[in-house]
């Protein structure tokens, strides 16, 4: 890696909204209450929002901020109290009194959705309640759970109105505990492509960065070991969200230029799900993101087709990012995504649903005959992905009557007028496919054949991989992780925007689907009609609030009253448009220079304008994710880590018979199963007590040391019945008639156990696969003579591999040193020195960082 990059991790992660009549004190600090940042929101106002970042000079002269204020005054907790106990004493009603409080705590949060205004004053929208979802690179990505909705200012100063309370109904209809998530380290609204090719900038781009925001900054410590050159300085880099996919960037928009950037949480909505995959024992995390776009957004029927802005309805970006979960870095981890988009097809098109029918008629709202709403869609996705660009078109191309086709007929059209002046080796691939047709024939296997062209469109387009030498392999047919995790991600998406679960799942695609799934199809289609036809019209409502499409304003209709809001989403409807586009050089100059490579990734000016850079030490907090991920700080079960928690393909897809506790030192119970008790919380906590017990626990004892053991005194059965309590499995009281039933129920098939039968033959396929597997083991360890002309007898097929490495031959007859390096002797040495009372002079990045420790704790 060119440069020592790493995330920075905001500083703002717990806050505790304090009150006083005249103000609120909005107090944020990290996750290990070390750096506090504090914020004055004046309630006096009826209408404006006045907030105070405190600066450097502290409350005593605080002015309005204007300006951006990156850095902003860093309380420690000592100061932060006494900060609160002045305010608490100089609020109070009355001086010396005791009795009563001035400032109260009001709630406590994780993080500022942002401020909302509708006809009265502003309220301030909290997240109070978080659930981890999943874990990149030891970056939390977290689910907004609760949120609490607080009015602003005091109630001696409102001026009400009698509209408010609907439009605060109409906006708290967009439920933000349903598939909103954050992270405090890791930007959602981009790829993964895109996080970690900005942390790899070249070292000349980072310092040139640098030295623009170090002037406004005053280290005392900054010029000892950080800036020199073989010092142990960290860049840490922050980038500007992709607002497309930001959902509060409206109700932050407000504080954006007034705040440290830390109090900036940007949310995504759409779905976000984790499963770990175990492979020969190393767990390898699958990651599914969904971003639902803030453009154009909307439920199914009553957003359709593209705005004047190439913002298309509904659009999705879901990315699917694989990572070894045994390295936790950006740097040496390895990492891999694929990123796929969903959206309306880009013409001007809509669906005329007052008709009441189940399929309204689609209607080409606009002649675009230049295709220039189609070419304003296409350059977005140049930029951000480069080239090429494949269009799948699953909607149907033969019908009794023009339904979909119309939709079909006009995109080739579009496409095939703009790949006319794009070069031949960036044109965008169309690819028509009638998935209704194949789907009722009974010759055709859907799947098979969309896997055909998944593994063609992968080709063409390659993923993203973060090193050189990859592994590629193809998913075993079996494997339900990946196909309960699709299903899941589809489920949510289609409650989002249609009103009801997936109508066809993939079993109903594989023609295997009990009549049970074809009559849950059947209540999923009569469900989204009666979404679509009773409630989508007050989803659009709140969803156009939420996102700003929409400003109450006084004297002008309200949104309710609005006959359609074709208007609010179409701005060339209100003013004239600048100059329009060439209708042959439709893109932009600077994307099409650099293809195939997508023009948001190039170093340039423009882009770099877009990156906050700083310079920290390789130890403070803002950038040590390995401190953020185990937090030392603060004692935590093994049993509550998510990594236990999350799904596993090792304990939820196992075979029936292992139980719900993979544990080797958990006792079998052949009667349970795997995944259909994962959901009772008891059998779960007895898996875990079984796991503390099991290594502690005496060896059972044998049927006939039991049934010798009822003949002796109530005491004994009190010491035996103590005995049994310890196992993790009770031993089963039987009669000698009923042994033979016991064995049939404990000793289980082969073939039901395993999956094969292991006293059939092995085919060659089989054989040759373990072959490899042995000459896979034998590679990482040092091989003698034996081994090697074992090696020469291996079949043609099996892969010779070189050893990379080799070790001694440790035995328990002999055992070699390990060798240590000088430098660890010398510390060794220097270890056993200090405790003889003689010191070692300390050097100059042990002296930088004990100063940056007194800097963060006492200064």
């Amino acid at each position: 890696m060119p440069a020592a990059a790493a995330p920075i991790i905001s500083s703002v992660q717990k806050l505790v909204l304090y009150e006083t009549r005249a103000r609120y004190f909005l107090v944020g600090s990290n996750h290990a209450e070390t750096k506090y940042h504090v914020l004055k929101i004046d309630r006096t106002e009826p209408k404006d929002l006045v907030i105070i970042d405190d600066r450097i000079a502290g409350f005593s002269n605080m002015l309005v901020a204007t300006v951006w204020n990156p850095f902003s005054h860093v309380y420690t907790q000592q100061e932060v109290r006494e900060l609160l106990g002045r305010l608490d004493l100089g609020n109070r009603t009355k001086m010396g009194q005791k009795g009563s409080s001035g400032l109260f705590r009001a709630v406590s949060a994780f993080g500022v959705v942002g401020f909302v205004r509708f006809l009265e004053g502003y309220y301030i929208v909290l997240i109070t309640k978080r659930r981890k979802m999943a874990d990149i690179g030891g970056h939390a990505i977290y689910k907004v759970e609760d949120t609490n909705m607080i009015y602003i200012p005091n109630d001696s100063v409102r001026i009400t109105h009698p509209d408010e309370a609907r439009y605060l109904r109409i906006f708290q209809n967009v439920d933000l505990s349903s598939n909103f998530y954050f992270s405090y380290s890791y930007d959602l609204s981009h790829s993964l492509q895109y996080n970690l090719t900005v942390l790899r900038m070249p070292l000349e781009m980072l310092k040139s960065e640098t030295t623009q925001t170090r002037q406004e900054s005053f280290d005392i410590f900054e010029d000892e070991g950080l800036i020199t050159q073989g010092g142990s300085g960290v860049f840490g880099i922050s980038s500007e969200p992709y607002m497309k996919y930001v959902w509060n960037g409206e109700l932050l928009d407000i504080i954006k230029n007034t705040v440290h950037r830390d109090w900036l949480l940007y949310i995504i909505h759409g779905f976000c799900g984790q499963s770990k995959l175990l492979i020969y024992g190393r767990p390898v995390y699958v990651t599914l993101i969904a971003r639902r776009s803030s453009k154009f957004a909307g439920t199914r029927f009553l957003k359709r087709g593209a705005n004047c802005e190439g913002d298309v309805a509904n659009e999705v970006e879901t990315e699917q990012i694989l990572c070894d979960a045994s390295v936790m870095s950006f740097t040496a981890g390895s990492y891999s995504s694929y990123v796929q988009v969903r959206g309306s097809v880009p013409l001007y098109w809509s669906q005329d649903i007052s008709t009441m029918m189940p399929k309204p008629p689609i209607t080409l709202d606009q002649a675009d005959p230049f295709a220039h709403v189609a070419a304003l869609h296409f350059d977005q996705m140049l930029q951000r992905f480069g080239s090429p660009i494949i269009i799948l078109n699953l909607v149907k191309e033969r019908e009794k009557r023009k339904h979909e086709r119309i939709l079909s007929e006009e995109l080739v059209a579009a496409v095939t007028y703009l790949n006319q002046f794009l070069p031949p080796e960036h044109t965008i691939i169309y690819i028509p496919w009638d998935m209704a047709k194949y789907t009722k024939s009974k010759l055709c296997n859907v799947l098979d054949r969309l896997n055909v062209i998944a593994e063609s469109v992968v080709k063409k387009t390659g993923f993203f991989v973060n090193r050189p030498d990859s592994y590629c392999s193809i998913l075993r047919p079996d494997e339900k992780l990946f196909e309960e995790l699709y299903e899941d991600h589809g489920d949510t998406l289609s409650l989002q925007y249609g009103g009801s679960q997936l109508v066809h799942r993939v079993k109903t695609y594989r023609k295997i689907a009990p009549w049970t799934q074809h009559s849950k199809d059947i209540m999923q289609t009569l469900s989204r009609y009666y979404s679509n036809a009773f409630s989508d019209a007050d989803r659009q409502d709140s969803i156009n609030l939420f996102l700003g499409v929409f400003h109450p304003t006084e004297g002008k209709p309200h949104l309710w009253e609005l006959p359609t809001d074709f208007y609010l989403h179409h701005k060339n409807t209100m003013r004239l448009l600048p100059t329009r586009r060439s209708y042959t050089y439709w893109w932009t100059p600077e994307v099409i220079k650099h293809l195939p490579l997508p023009y948001d990734e190039v170093i340039c000016a423009a882009n770099l304008k877009k990156l906050i850079v700083k310079k920290f030490h390789k130890y403070e907090e803002e950038i040590d994710i390995h401190n953020e991920f185990f937090r030392p700080y603060e004692l935590s079960s093994f049993d509550d880590t998510f990594c236990l928690a999350m799904t596993s393909s090792a304990r939820d897809f196992m075979p029936k018979t292992v139980g719900i506790d993979p544990s080797p030192f958990t006792v079998r119970k052949p009667d349970e199963t795997g995944k259909s008790v994962l959901g009772n919380k008891s059998n779960r906590e007895e898996a875990v007590l079984q796991r503390k017990t099991a290594a502690s626990a005496p060896p059972p004892p044998s049927e006939e040391a039991v049934s010798s053991s009822s003949e002796d005194d109530s005491g004994t059965d009190r010491e035996e019945e103590g005995s049994v309590s310890q196992r993790s499995t009770p031993v089963k009281m039987t009669d000698t008639g009923d042994s033979t039933k016991v064995t049939e129920n404990v000793v289980q098939p082969m073939k039901e156990v395993y999956g094969i039968n292991l006293s059939d033959g092995l085919s060659e396929e089989d054989l040759s696969i373990y072959s490899r597997f042995v000459q896979l083991g034998q590679s990482q360890h040092k091989q003698d003579k034996s081994s090697q002309q074992l090696c020469s007898r291996c079949p043609d097929g099996v892969i010779k591999l070189t050893p990379i490495s080799a070790f001694s031959q440790d035995n328990i007859y002999e055992v070699q040193p390990p060798r240590v390096d000088r430098k660890s002797t010398e510390i060794f040495q220097a270890h056993i020195q200090a405790s003889q009372g003689i010191m070692q002079p300390l050097g100059k990045e042990d002296t930088s960082m004990y100063r940056e420790y007194i800097r963060n704790r006492y200064l």
